[in-house]
């Protein structure tokens, strides 16, 4: 079975639908996953990546932002690098309303055993909770 790692692109294509064949090609690849026909697999900087444009780019609010990211976790025969993490993140946004690259960062800080976050974007990370190093 081919393993076929996912660019944020073709999950663009498939939650915005903006351009109709590109969708159906995007569609095709995820019903194949979803029967076992292929694995996929897809990281972190994707999922960043695809944040920022739903944000920038189609204006979509952080908290249908946070229910895509939320559905790609759930995609049956995707596989996330950092799983857990992402997870974390994507709670830690939600219950924060603070966007999902600076929860990720909070989550990753917590899961590396780190004692605090190197930051000039206090704000926003303390409403995360994270304990932030004097800079």
């Amino acid at each position: 079975m081919s393993l076929i790692f996912v660019d944020s692109n073709v999950f663009l294509r498939l939650f915005t639908r903006d351009d109709e064949q590109q969708y159906e090609r995007s569609y095709r690849l995820f019903s194949e996953a979803a029967t076992g026909a292929v694995s996929l697999v897809t990281g972190p900087p994707v999922l960043f990546d695809l944040a920022w444009r739903l944000r920038t780019t189609y204006k979509m609010p952080r908290e249908a932002i946070l229910d895509v990211l939320r559905r790609i976790v759930a995609t049956p025969g995707l596989e996330l690098v950092d799983r857990a993490l992402v997870e974390d993140a994507v709670a830690l946004a939600d219950a924060t309303g603070q966007e999902f690259a600076d929860a990720y960062v909070a989550a990753s800080t917590r899961a590396s055993g780190a004692d605090a976050v190197a930051t000039f974007n206090r704000e926003h990370f303390e409403k995360l909770g994270a304990t932030l190093h004097p800079l």
